[in-house]
């Protein structure tokens, strides 16, 4: 067995009475995480690409899809509805991340610069010029989180970045509210429909996602800070320096239980939800709260992961582990992805039995 499926207490009982039903998931979040999202890549696609399109959603509803970072690029990628839809473009997706290479001298790092304008490139080669596509799907509804910095913050520089993220860390060990005097989220959103439930929890602003922002929000979402460059004012957002959405919404711990009807669904590739990047060393925030109580998150079991290469999801650090062997890289995440189609499959099976499932506690 290859996935594991834990839920917060009003999910467990909606499961065990219905089922996992295709009419009755009304969210979808996507995590930050970098190339560990292209281990979820098989099971996006039997999610968007086929479960949600099937006879089982006939019903119509919408559904809100929330992404950061790769989180924003696969949700997007979703939405694509022509030239073989959400599953020829989530595969490529995956080429295209499993590909990826960046210009740099021999035992180098590449630069941020030189990051930032390959991916920069990709996303508006991938949604850009398809961005209208993206936002008419007719039932879902794309929001990409970015994070915005304030103050020493509002623009990028040598000395002010660094200083600035030292005193974000130091901020957010104290408390995670107090990340906001540095940084605060913005969410590009679809105006067609508001997300189904508020955003209290941390400094928010909120955006009108357009054609003309699609490509930038998402590059903004994707630009880990010192990895790639920040993106400098993006069309119809506040003013200021956006970086990788992840850092304040590392897993999207957000108050879902404010939903009204259904279940938020969340493909993951662990069953912790870690509300920012910087509380990653903060294992005391890596528990569940009452604002999941109607989150389904579908993981990995540890035991299949130790069965991949180097016994551990892809991550960036393989950048470094790899070096020049750049084959090397993706010979081993090729492998993962084709080994992470037994967790689409287990998926498939799950809700094709159309039985009650018994879902285990978030831990």
């Amino acid at each position: 067995m290859a996935l594991l499926i834990h839920a917060g207490p009003r999910a467990m009982a909606w499961l065990a009475e219905r089922g996992l039903r295709a009419q009755d998931v009304r969210a979808i979040p996507a995590a930050a995480g970098g190339a560990k999202g292209i281990t979820l890549n098989p099971l996006d696609r039997f999610i968007f690409g086929q479960w949600l399109q099937g006879p089982g959603s006939q019903a119509g509803q919408t559904v809100h899809l929330l992404g950061a970072s790769i989180g924003a690029w696969r949700m997007a990628a979703a939405c694509l509805q022509h030239e073989g839809g959400a599953d020829a473009a989530l595969a490529q997706l995956a080429e295209d991340y499993i590909t990826q290479r960046y210009e740099h001298a021999p035992g180098k790092m590449p630069t941020a610069a030189t990051v930032s304008r390959a991916f920069g490139e990709k996303i508006e080669e991938r949604l850009g010029v398809r961005a209208a596509e993206v936002l008419s799907h007719p039932r879902f509804r794309l929001h990409v989180f970015t994070s915005r910095g304030r103050h020493v913050l509002a623009r990028q520089g040598r000395v002010r970045t660094p200083a600035g993220y030292l005193g974000a860390f130091l901020a957010n060990v104290a408390h995670r509210q107090a990340l906001g005097a540095f940084i605060d989220r913005v969410v590009f959103s679809d105006g067609r429909e508001p997300l189904p439930f508020a955003l209290n929890d941390f400094r928010t602003q909120q955006a009108a996602l357009t054609p003309a922002n699609l490509a930038p929000a998402v590059l903004a979402s994707c630009s880990i800070p010192f990895w790639l460059n920040a993106v400098q004012h993006i069309p119809g957002g506040p003013r200021g320096a956006y970086w990788d959405g992840g850092i304040t919404d590392y897993h999207l711990h957000l108050d879902y239980a404010g939903m009204r009807e259904g279940i938020v669904l969340y493909p993951h590739f662990q069953p912790h939800i870690v509300p920012g990047w910087l509380d990653k060393p903060l294992k005391r925030r890596h528990r569940a709260s009452p604002m999941l109580d109607n989150l389904v998150v579908l993981s990995p079991r540890p035991e299949w992961v130790a069965a991949l290469p180097n016994g551990k999801l892809p991550d960036r650090n393989d950048f470094k582990a790899y070096g020049d062997d750049e084959a090397g890289r993706v010979r081993d995440w090729r492998i993962a992805v084709a080994e992470s189609q037994r967790l689409a499959d287990e998926f498939a099976e799950i809700v094709t039995a159309g039985r009650p499932v018994r879902a285990l506690p978030l831990p």
